[in-house]
């Protein structure tokens, strides 16, 4: 599965020192290996702490935070390792700062088990929204550790998060972030605790990109062992995304 989106940068002042003090600290992506005898020498991996700082700053500067917007989201289920999909899913998602999350089932294609996945996953998703600070990717929820560098289509820092407590709306996983923007790019885990009692167990991936100047997921992806059903793969993906009238008539005439 490839990661993509288009990055927009965030340009804040109070981004500007530790960006400036964090470059100073990392060696340049594209500086080549020195010929000289320390460079079998391992190279210290960037200041953690730096990364986090960064991240946390562009995640509360970000309009998707308070703009309101809606998406319409397509999903397919496949059942085991069919190709076909079972059920195909029609959402509109919509959201008015700071925490109104809502979602609403427009079409319904095939067996009514894959609407009730997906039903299942909206509900954690729109609640989690009510959450606020206690579902961010934030040092006041999670523990992180520092894994690798990647160069995959930008460079990126992959981080492993550990939640601080047992929460059904925070995922022990990975993250990859981007390196110029510290826009987190995707998110792959697993709930810290089970989301309900007939999903044994869920596996998520979210892609981020850049929409209408707002960093939001664009894609959804799950595997679920749901029971006395078996594996079920759950792709979501948004086609459409806006911003209500009223919300943008209201911007644009200020």
């Amino acid at each position: 599965m490839t990661h993509k989106g288009n990055i927009t940068g965030t340009s804040t002042p109070r981004l500007i020192l530790p960006v400036l003090v964090f470059l100073a600290t990392v060696p340049s992506w594209s500086q080549p290996p020195s010929s000289s005898p320390s460079s079998t020498a391992e190279v210290n991996p960037p200041d953690l702490n730096l990364i986090v700082q960064c991240l946390e700053e562009v995640q509360h500067r970000d309009p998707a935070e308070s703009r309101s917007y809606e998406v319409t989201r397509e999903y397919k289920v496949f059942r085991g390792y069919d190709k076909q999909p079972t059920s195909e899913v029609m959402a509109q998602i919509n959201f008015v700062p700071p925490d109104v999350k809502t979602y609403k089932i427009t079409q319904v294609r095939g067996n009514s088990r894959g609407e009730k996945i997906v039903r299942e996953l909206l509900e954690r998703e729109t609640e989690s929204a009510k959450k606020g600070p206690g579902s961010e990717i934030s040092r006041l929820n999670y523990d992180f550790v520092f894994l690798r560098q990647e160069n995959f289509e930008v460079p990126e820092y992959v981080l492993r998060i550990v939640p601080k407590r047992k929460d059904k709306y925070l995922l022990r996983g990975q993250i990859w972030v981007d390196a110029s923007t510290f826009h987190i790019r995707r998110i792959e885990g697993v709930p810290a605790r089970s989301p309900s009692f007939w999903i044994k167990d869920i596996h998520i991936t979210l892609q981020y990109a850049e929409l209408g100047g707002m960093w939001v997921p664009v894609s959804f992806d799950a595997i679920a062992t749901v029971r006395l059903l078996g594996q079920f793969t759950l792709a979501g993906l948004n086609i459409r995304s806006s911003e209500p009238a009223s919300t943008a008539t209201n911007r644009h005439a200020q």
